[in-house]
Formats: structure tokens, sequence, C-alpha cells
């Protein structure tokens, strides 16, 4: 489907958890170089994708919706009035580490230097505290467990997922 290996590896994983992930030229700009959401489906023009880690990132917007409003979505991830974006952009960037480690990937191909408003360094030092912005927003949803909750369930903790969408 894709002719970079990363990209490939990447979109092999998002196709095999239910997300598609469509090939096709994008004219003009797009939110992220090279990556349209809509519909609920991510199309990605490889030849303008400028860092393929941000496909995890994206997915993990889809990821983190409620399977009612995900084929809903387009463009920016522009959301119903219940949902409040930073809340759903940090679930995104922890739910983006998690699959990064899942895909035994450096989280740097997500975290990169020229992603997060220059603030991937912070978070990359973040998460190898094992401060993870955005996980309460997964645990919540049931996608993870942490702490307590993990030994309560007999799960191994956050990075690792319970499942990889909100219902």
């Amino acid at each position: 489907m894709f002719k970079n290996p990363l990209t490939q590896q990447i979109a092999e994983f998002l196709d095999e958890i239910g997300l598609e992930i469509i090939p096709r030229q994008l004219a003009g700009n797009t939110f992220l170089s090279g990556i349209l959401i809509e519909s609920g489906k991510i199309f990605v023009d490889e030849s303008k994708l400028a860092y393929p880690g941000d496909l995890l990132h994206e997915a993990g917007h889809l990821a983190v919706m409620p399977k009612n409003l995900r084929a809903h979505l387009s463009d920016e991830i522009a959301l119903p009035g219940e949902f409040n974006i930073d809340a759903v952009e940090v679930a995104a960037i922890a739910w983006s580490y998690a699959a990064a480690l899942y895909l035994e990937l450096n989280p740097r191909v997500v975290f990169h230097e020229g992603g997060y408003k220059g603030n991937s360094e912070s978070l990359l030092m973040n998460f190898s505290l094992g401060v993870y912005i955005g996980v309460n927003s997964l645990e919540e949803a049931g996608m993870t467990a942490t702490g307590e909750n993990a030994r309560k369930l007999a799960v191994e903790p956050f990075p690792q997922m319970l499942k990889w969408f909100r219902d």
C-alpha cells in the first residue's frame, strides 16, 4: 500500500484494529501534511506525508471518540459541544504513545521535532518519568488501566491497552 516501510507498518496496524487507511492524492493543504480525515476514514498522500508518526496521533483522535461519532468526524476533528477538544487531544497523545510502544517504535516517531507546538521533548520527558498526560481519559473510557485499578483488574498498566477504541 505504501512505499515507506514505517508508513506501511503503521497503516497495517491501524487497518488491523479497524481504522480505514486509504492512499489518495490530496489536493491543497491539510491540517497535517499528507493526512486528511473524512467521515471517520484516514486518507494518506504519501508524497506529502512529512512524518509517518502523525498517522498514529490522528488515529488516536478517532480511537478516543465514541463509536457513534467516529464515522462523522472529518478534517480537524470538529467535535459536538459535549466534548472538550483539549481532553480529546491529550487522550490522543496518550493513545499514540501506547500505540508507538506496541509497535516497538521509538516514541520520537510520533513525538518528532516538527510537532506538538515545540513541546515534543517535554512530552517525551514526562513519558520517560511515567507521567502519562491524557491517560485518565483512556482509563475512564475503559481502554487502559493504571495503578491500583490495573492491580484490581489483574492487567498490565498503561502503556498497555485493554482495547484500542472507546465504545
